[in-house]
């Protein structure tokens, strides 16, 4: 964007380029509305709330209470360890696991099949759901049918997916798949729909269409809900991949989850649900770093 000289009296005239075509946008401010911005400029002071500093350490208060009374309620003599082991024997349990080589390749297969998985469906919701946004003929092919697979719970999937493919990485890796396609594919095709058309037109009036016009236009338009999209459909890896290694598995954190619970080890239980969460939060940092990324590149 950029200003132009004008007849005295009037602001200047602003220009805007739309893929690389200049286009007049009328009158801008005067110089005298053209003044700086209380806040601005380099003694401008970040706002306390949105200091790395305070949002790493407020992120930690919530966990360390959260700790603290599971401490207190795990040694007070309310509970039994076999109902509610300490924070110290799930840590035990860890040290024994990774002892006996175990810990570190269920976590390296669990995640190895969130990403597979995750994947394949994350990248044909996004096909489908670009499909769907922007062509009124897949709409009408794909919406009604899609919806109504979509509307099939998760674990009704398992039986057929076992009688098909067995116990094998084939049957776990559609599943997460399954999960993580319908979040992705909703989402975009409902932002594709809804953006302006307005500016989809103007775009076409400077000349810009097919790739052109969706990576100028549109993908900044639809970003946002993408990566909403992206995050969702990874929770529901992490949560189909839980549905498929409960139910037919011999390694993973879904395993451990189910054979836990078969031996009575709430230990090990605990355990195991506290990696699921912190793992499905690194991996969703990573889709952040993604977001952050694709917001300097097309915002």
């Amino acid at each position: 964007m950029s200003y132009q000289n004008a007849p005295e009296g009037d602001g200047p005239i602003v220009t805007a380029s739309l893929g690389g075509t200049s286009v007049a946008g009328g009158r801008g401010r005067s110089a005298s509305d053209r003044r700086p911005v209380a806040g601005t400029g380099a003694d401008a002071r970040v706002p306390f709330l949105s200091r790395r500093s305070v949002r790493i350490v407020g992120g930690f208060v919530l966990p360390v209470i959260i700790l603290a009374a599971w401490q207190i309620a795990s040694t007070s003599g309310a509970f039994s360890s076999a109902l509610l082991p300490s924070p110290a024997m799930v840590v035990d349990a860890a040290i024994d696991l990774a002892q006996r080589g175990v810990l570190g390749l269920f976590i390296a297969i669990s995640t190895q099949r969130v990403l597979i998985g995750f994947a394949f469906g994350a990248g044909l919701g996004l096909i489908f759901g670009a499909l769907v946004g922007l062509s009124r003929f897949a709409d009408i092919l794909f919406s009604s049918t899609l919806g109504a697979i979509r509307a099939v719970p998760s674990l009704a999937w398992v039986p057929l997916l076992l009688i098909w493919f067995k116990i094998g990485e084939e049957s776990k890796i559609i599943l997460i798949a399954i999960g993580a396609f319908f979040p992705v594919y909703t989402i975009v095709a409902a932002a594709l729909k809804n953006v302006d058309r307005h500016l989809v037109e103007a775009g076409r009036a400077f000349g810009l269409n097919g790739v052109r016009l969706f990576t100028t236009v549109q993908l900044p338009f639809v970003l946002p809900s993408v990566i909403s999209g992206l995050r969702l459909a990874l929770a529901q890896s992490w949560l189909f991949l839980v549905a498929a290694e409960l139910l037919g598995a011999s390694m993973g954190l879904g395993f451990l989850l189910s054979d836990s619970s078969n031996n009575g080890r709430t230990d090990r239980l605990f355990l195991a649900i506290i990696l699921l969460a912190i793992i499905g939060k690194l991996t969703d940092s990573i889709v952040g770093l993604f977001e952050r990324w694709s917001a300097r590149r097309w915002g």
